[in-house]
């Protein structure tokens, strides 16, 4: 009766005092990790609101410093998401903080913890949807049906998904703390799970010895009506909004169709894409550092009808759909997030994201949280990167205002998740972790401090221009297929044969010169062409493009075509000189009129 009386009067945040975690235990590893780490499930209250409540697992990794400077206090680490895991980065995060021990928490609900709150219908409702033209407030009816049969499994399952909400899990890290025996420790959390360890801090003042927010996503930030107006002031920052808003009508008046890989089924799928959906996978896109430098160019070529170079993005969108857990996602986002947003219409592109996520949040039908959030004490870090469309350093910036002992620091050219695109990230990570008191009161809200350990605004890629490139989806075919540069490699060996069969000729005194001539302009031409490829920093420009060079340096191997079939049609030329000459024909025909075209 009196903890019933507790939670009446007192609320969540009061029963949360009468039901903490009732032990940990042990289990096999579910992924690779580094040697030195063991595996656990923490086990809590479904909900801590409820007494009785049923304990489920939470899955969580420890791994144990062996360096000769081990320091007492570990980083715990939570990934994004809703619901991405986290035990896949333990191997990043052990070299990252050698001389601490390390301990990867996963989120409840994820595919790590008991129970999993998987939704494969979510997935094959978003497939389903872009197979259809559909203007976006038109096709969510396949992901909400998705999202409800998952409903009824939870439901006959005894899941109550009012338990898998932020403030639980945030409940969750503060109690594997004391589970694990750590008087202290340093928390670390990306994107969603900024909120979640940014509670938990506020939770255990006492515990926490230091706090770190990558891509920090501020509680007062509503992330649905801000996400389409954030996503252009990023285009804006690499100086393709106009183009942007071209592409945009383009493809919402015809929309463009695409051959790509289900991920559920691995078979191959036709998808019909609008501006609207293009500019959603875009934007998936851009949390990716090393492909943001490609967003002027591709965006250029889209609004020009270029819409083949879209497809290595299409690809990666099908495969990014798998690496949440789309029940927690949403059980998450239901409670914490959509409620207190708006969905007005704004002038832009309605992203596919907040128009499902509304449907589906509709559909649920689950109580909006309390949005009170607790005052962090300790020392804090805050990271944003420069072009981060779904957490902008802007609001990072702002947000870090409000946390008494707060850093910022921004990073140049990042995008989403600075500490794993960043080396400096990672540094000013470490150093900050090293001395946070010291760190922090040097400066609350700057880009960097006197005593900063790199600087985080250098070293950025410069953004790839129309122009840069030679436009060309046949890197991106040949990586899928590379049977395709066969007319390249045949080119160069006869080109190689053709310097040994005329260097031989010249010795018997039989000519020849031609021939060498004609191989030697056949080898410089691949040469060159390879120098100019190895001498790309960025690989990913290949997905898009080759090096403008490349066409010119095309007029070697045409060169060398014509004085092929000049020693073919000579006087007494041995029959195999016609050899050179049809396969130089066929392969001046393959790269202009494939590969570069």
């Amino acid at each position: 009766m009196a903890a019933i009386v507790t939670v009446l009067i007192g609320g969540p945040r009061t029963a949360y005092a009468a039901e903490r975690a009732v032990g940990t235990e042990e289990r096999p590893c579910p992924v690779a990790v580094p040697a030195g780490t063991t595996c656990g499930y923490l086990l809590v209250p479904e909900r801590r609101d409820v007494p009785g409540s049923r304990t489920i697992r939470v899955g969580y990794a420890v791994h144990r410093s062996t360096s000769p400077q081990r320091r007492p206090d570990p980083v715990a680490y939570s990934s994004g998401g809703p619901g991405s895991p986290s035990l896949r980065l333990a191997g990043f995060l052990t070299q990252m903080f050698p001389d601490r021990d390390v301990v990867v928490i996963e989120q409840r609900g994820s595919r790590y913890s008991e129970p999993s709150l998987a939704c494969p219908e979510v997935m094959g409702g978003l497939v389903e949807t872009l197979k259809t033209p559909k203007a976006t407030t038109e096709e969510t009816a396949p992901v909400l049906q998705g999202a409800l049969t998952c409903q009824s499994r939870y439901q006959a399952e005894g899941i109550d998904l009012r338990g898998y909400r932020t403030e639980e899990i945030a409940a969750d890290v503060t109690d594997l703390r004391a589970a694990l025996g750590y008087e202290q420790w340093n928390l670390m959390g990306v994107s969603y799970s900024t909120r979640s360890m940014a509670e938990a801090a506020a939770k255990d003042p006492r515990g926490t010895r230091a706090l770190v927010l990558d891509s920090f996503l501020p509680a007062q930030v509503n992330w649905y009506d801000t996400a389409a107006s954030d996503l252009r002031a990023t285009l804006a920052k690499l100086g393709a909004a106009g183009r942007f808003d071209e592409m945009l009508a383009r493809y919402n008046a015809a929309p463009a169709a695409f051959q790509t890989t289900d991920p559920l089924t691995r078979k191959r799928i036709g998808v019909r894409l609008t501006g609207d959906d293009i500019a959603t996978i875009l934007g998936e896109a851009m949390r990716e550092t090393e492909f943001l430098p490609l967003v002027p160019a591709l965006v250029d070529a889209l609004a020009d009808g270029r819409k083949e170079l879209l497809r290595p993005v299409v690809d990666a969108a099908g495969d990014a759909l798998t690496s949440h857990d789309w029940g927690l996602y949403y059980a998450v986002q239901c409670q914490d997030e959509v409620p207190f947003n708006t969905f007005a219409a704004a002038a832009g592109p309605r992203l596919f994201t907040g128009v499902a996520d509304a449907a589906v949040c509709a559909g649920w039908h689950l109580p909006r949280s309390s949005d009170e959030a607790g005052a962090v004490e300790a020392p804090t870090l805050v990271l944003g990167g420069q072009y981060d469309p779904t957490t902008p350093p802007e609001s990072a910036r702002a947000a870090a205002g409000d946390i008494p002992s707060a850093r910022f620091a921004e990073f140049a050219g990042v995008g989403h998740g600075v500490f794993l695109a960043s080396e400096c990230g990672r540094r000013t990570i470490s150093a900050f972790l090293d001395a946070p008191a010291a760190a922090a009161s040097g400066s609350a809200t700057g880009s960097g401090s006197a005593g900063a350990v790199c600087d985080p605004g250098a070293g950025a890629s410069a953004p790839v221009r129309p122009g840069d490139l030679h436009l060309t989806a046949a890197p991106y075919r040949i990586s899928q297929s590379p049977a395709l540069i066969a007319p390249f490699a045949v080119f160069v060996l006869v080109a190689a044969a053709q310097v040994v069969a005329g260097l031989v000729a010249l010795v018997r005194r039989r000519g020849g010169a031609v021939r060498v001539l004609a191989g030697l302009a056949g080898l410089a031409f691949a040469g060159l062409t390879a120098l100019s490829v190895t001498g790309v920093p960025n690989d990913i420009v290949f997905a898009i493009g080759l090096p403008p060079a490349i066409a010119w340096y095309g007029l070697l191997a045409a060169a060398a075509t014509v004085l092929s079939i000049t020693a073919a049609f000579r006087l007494r030329a041995a029959s195999a000189d016609i050899v050179p000459v049809m396969t130089g024909l066929v392969f001046i025909t393959w790269m202009y009129g494939w590969a570069l075209a």
